[in-house]
């Protein structure tokens, strides 16, 4: 592990607003930059009450400004519901204003239902041009000649870093194919993880960009003083997804005891199955799961997320997760040869 980051989706807890969310992830933004991570990703989600990044761009811009070193991304960008060169103008902005401090990780899913995805769209085409548009994209915010008919402005030029994010071997292949730097959503699909990664590391394709396969791993956290504490503080994402499973998306509930008094036992180890590459407990128990995580898929880059009630719970988990990560890494480093 190279470095480890944090993907935010903005939750908005129960009895808090959008504004509170808003202002909860600048607030974690500057405390995970204190804390050593290396990146701060937010994701674009639509119509779901329960997270406040759909304008992504938007929310990236803010957290940039709110902080000095930390590289912000978007993880990511559903590219089918935009233009390519509305993509390239908007990441040329944040490229222009945060100079060598922007990432854009790009997805292939709407990020939503299909109605919302449809009012997203002018046109849904039936094709799917998602390799095509990464390329022209790409494009746009490479070098592109004075006497190009079509460039984003701001945007030529900036060469902001591109990665392709999936789920399943889809996004594997295609990253490979292009040599870009490739982000597995396994904190809550990590059932083609290990075989996802297989695909990209031996079909890697050198790039101008990018010489070696880079692989980002991403798991979901929560860690507090006590296994029982961080257990308790887990039950609110737990609850989340079981309502969005269900079809019952809304707000980040309070934290329970007693998740199976709202959800049967099925639905709860399904649950369970989907969260599974993550850690929970106390800092000890983090660090054995962790560590865990790291040897079985040896990831370049470690990013991690979690969903908590409480802000400054939350806050206090990533900072637990940074020390135990620094602390890995540190002793990687001086048993390296």
């Amino acid at each position: 592990m190279e470095q480890f980051s944090l993907l935010d989706l903005s939750p908005v807890p129960e009895g808090q607003t959008v504004a509170d969310a808003l202002a909860n992830s600048v607030a974690l933004a500057r405390a995970a930059e204190a804390a050593g991570y290396h990146r701060y990703w937010l994701a674009e989600h639509h119509n779901m009450p329960g997270i406040a990044s759909a304008a992504t761009a938007v929310v990236i811009g803010q957290i940039a400004a709110a902080t000095q070193t930390m590289r912000i991304g978007a993880g990511g960008i559903m590219l089918p519901n935009h233009a390519p060169l509305m993509v390239a103008e908007q990441f040329g902005t944040l490229a222009t204003l945060f100079p060598g401090r922007i990432d854009l990780g790009l997805g292939r899913a709407p990020g939503t239902d299909m109605a919302t995805a449809r009012a997203l769209r002018r046109h849904m085409a039936p094709e799917d041009s998602f390799p095509q548009d990464v390329q022209e994209l790409i494009e746009y915010l490479g070098d592109m000649p004075d006497t190009a008919p079509v460039r984003a402005i701001p945007g030529t030029g900036t060469n902001v870093p591109v990665w392709i994010l999936g789920s399943s071997l889809y996004g594997a292949q295609l990253a490979a194919y292009l040599g870009l730097p490739y982000a597995f959503a396994s904190h809550f699909a990590p059932a083609m993880l290990e075989q996802a990664l297989e695909v990209y590391r031996s079909s890697f394709r050198p790039s101008a960009t990018l010489k070696r396969p880079y692989v980002m791993v991403a798991a979901g956290v929560c860690a507090a003083d006590t296994d029982a504490e961080a257990k308790f503080l887990r039950s609110s994402q737990i609850l989340a997804f079981a309502r969005l499973r269900s079809g019952r998306p809304g707000k980040l509930p309070l934290p329970t005891d007693h998740p199976e008094a709202e959800f049967p036992a099925p639905i709860l180890a399904q649950v369970d199955q989907a969260l599974s590459c993550s850690a929970t407990g106390s800092p000890e128990t983090v660090s054995r799961q962790l560590a865990d995580i790291l040897a079985r898929y040896r990831p370049d880059e470690l990013i991690v997320t979690g969903m908590i009630h409480d802000h400054a719970a939350r806050v206090r988990s990533f900072e637990i997760v940074a020390q135990v990560l620094t602390g890995m890494r540190q002793s990687a480093s001086a048993t390296s040869p």
